[in-house]
């Protein structure tokens, strides 16, 4: 049975961890990312699906064509960011369905069923997303996911070798600037947005 996180870890992780504009100057290693991809990659995706398929910008040609498709506040973002990671998601991932989930034909399920396809990529990606963010943060990082961008601008540019690859979000990524962040915005009780049945 596993034991509950120490208070520094939920902060660590949840409470005092924010989302930031821009960063300190301080690189981030490629190994970091492959760190990154180690731990995020064991979060739970429906039948061990893993649809998201990630571009890690880190140079600075990749990061100013990134930067020219987004919102320009979000292009000085990206392209101050150490790196800047594109999440996207394989509308075709029950292609690796046999590899990855080898227990029953799970890639019969989607086969031919395009909007289930898609529906479970986009849901799947999006937590695969929330676990880079919480895997960055576990290993010292911090994050700063965007929307704000041409999804088939960023699609064409990125992702022409991988036709059934789609983005889904964005996320800066480095050692967050304090200086970047406003004051954090409110995170209302339990009893407001939650009912026990």
């Amino acid at each position: 049975m596993s034991e509950p996180l120490s208070d520094s870890a939920l902060d660590q992780l949840f409470r005092t961890a924010r989302t930031y504009n821009f960063y300190r100057d301080e690189p981030v290693s490629d190994a970091q990312l492959h760190a990154i991809w180690d731990v995020m990659k064991y979060g739970p995706t429906s039948a061990n699906c893993l649809p998201a398929r990630i571009v890690w910008c880190t140079s600075q040609e990749a990061k100013e064509k990134l930067a020219a498709l987004a919102m320009p506040a979000n292009g000085e973002k990206i392209v101050k960011a150490p790196v800047t990671a594109i999440i996207g998601m394989d509308l075709e991932f029950y292609e690796n369905l046999p590899e990855l989930f080898p227990h029953t034909d799970a890639r019969s399920w989607f086969k031919g069923n395009d909007e289930l396809a898609k529906t479970t990529a986009f849901r799947n990606s999006s937590l695969q997303g929330a676990y880079f963010i919480l895997a960055a943060r576990a290993l010292g990082l911090d994050t700063g996911p965007m929307s704000g961008f041409n999804n088939d601008a960023v699609d064409a540019a990125f992702f022409a070798d991988q036709p059934t690859v789609r983005s889904n979000f964005i996320s800066t990524l480095g050692y967050g600037d304090p200086a970047s962040i406003f004051e954090r915005s409110p995170r209302p009780d339990f009893v407001r947005f939650n009912r026990i049945a």
